[in-house]
């Protein structure tokens, strides 16, 4: 694996931020939230006009999938653990995956597992062994997409393609920029 970067190459935005800055961040986070926009939102808003166009893949694949959030999130879970990026799957654990009731188990294995490992379902297992394999090949063997069309339809099965690219793409910004990990998020065990 290449060295990932050991400090920020581009630096987050810090605030006082200028109004459209602003109403740009609140939009990449929850409504309500308490915290200062993520330094991966603050990163990708140096370049506005691509940061506008990226969230709306982003919050598509978060609010308005067809995946149910437990897939999704063991997906996106998976998929950043193999791709070296700390950063994002230690902002899911607390933000998503704990509230949904991923057990200490399930996040380890989600890190430093495999698809055998004990913590997963049948199912469960089917989503870490399709991370793998897009990981590892870019793409899907006949035996695991013969498993997934079981249970998938074609339009899930889209969606569950690019979640797992969206969280790769992801990984490149965040391990190549050297984003530093927020301090409330986890970190792989």
């Amino acid at each position: 694996m290449p060295e990932q970067a050991s400090s920020p190459r581009i630096s987050p935005l810090l605030p006082p931020y200028d109004p459209q800055t602003e109403a740009s961040l609140r939009k990449w986070m929850p409504a309500g939230a308490e915290v200062e926009p993520l330094k991966l939102f603050r990163t990708l808003n140096v370049h506005a006009d691509l940061a506008s166009r990226m969230r709306a893949l982003g919050a598509g694949i978060l609010g308005h999938g067809l995946i149910e959030p437990h897939e999704r999130e063991l997906l996106i879970l998976r998929t950043c653990a193999r791709a070296g990026a700390e950063y994002e799957w230690g902002v899911h654990v607390p933000a998503f995956a704990k509230p949904l009731g991923f057990s200490d188990e399930q996040l380890a294995a989600s890190a430093i597992g495999d698809s055998q490992d004990p913590a997963w379902s049948e199912a469960d297992a089917e989503l870490v062994a399709l991370a793998d394999e897009l990981h590892d090949t870019a793409s899907v063997s006949e035996g695991l997409w013969a498993k997934l069309a079981l249970r998938f339809s074609e339009q899930q099965l889209l969606e569950l393609l690019v979640i797992a690219g969206w969280y790769r793409l992801l990984a490149y910004v965040i391990n190549a920029v050297g984003i530093e990990r927020e301090p409330w998020a986890a970190r792989f065990p």
